[in-house]
């Protein structure tokens, strides 16, 4: 028996340029585990409500059920899985008009280690910042979520959402000016409560 090939010892997350005909690498079960938590973490900075997550994310991996074939491989699996987010979360956006409730709040995950005062400032700290991405215009707010929570670079995130790679830099310019004049504002604001 011959030993593995290098490119099956790889994980099938990005497929060849030149993929062969035929389905995907991977299976539907193999990308939800591998890319679920992005999934989930993308309709969230992109603003479906916390209440609507679940099935989002499961809608999302509905649509890839029926177009896993329909891959072509011309692009990152992320890249294709995060274009198919954004149009689920578009839709479920319409759904709930803009204004009539919290963006969502993080989901906690059951933890030993912090205490419960640092559980509720980590808490208090998330609802904050996905109140400031709320507030920001969706354009802004999608490229500052994948290049600043997700932590993807500019090339890639330029990819995803199909603008100029200068276009991602000015957006992600003019939200961090955004967010830092938010947060200034709320330091503020608790400065004055604190101070009598």
């Amino acid at each position: 028996m011959a030993p593995p090939t290098h490119a099956e010892m790889m994980p099938a997350t990005r497929l060849d340029p030149d993929p062969a005909p035929g389905p995907p690498v991977l299976s539907v079960a193999e990308l939800y585990d591998l890319h679920a938590a992005m999934v989930f973490r993308s309709l969230r900075a992109l603003g479906v409500h916390e209440a609507n997550l679940d099935d989002a994310v499961q809608d999302v991996f509905l649509v890839v059920h029926r177009r896993l074939a329909d891959f072509e491989g011309r692009s990152a699996i992320t890249t294709w899985l995060y274009g198919i987010a954004r149009r689920v979360a578009a839709d479920y956006r319409r759904r709930r008009p803009l204004g009539t409730g919290p963006l969502a709040t993080v989901v906690e995950v059951a933890d030993r280690g912090p205490a419960p005062s640092e559980t509720l400032a980590r808490r208090e700290a998330a609802r904050t910042v996905m109140e400031i991405l709320e507030a920001m215009e969706p354009d802004k707010r999608e490229v500052f979520a994948l290049m600043e929570l997700e932590q993807l670079s500019a090339p890639v995130v330029a990819e995803m959402i199909g603008v100029p790679l200068n276009t991602v830099y000015s957006r992600l310019r003019l939200a961090r000016a955004r967010f830092e004049q938010a947060l200034a504002r709320l330091a503020a604001t608790e400065l004055r409560e604190v101070t009598p």
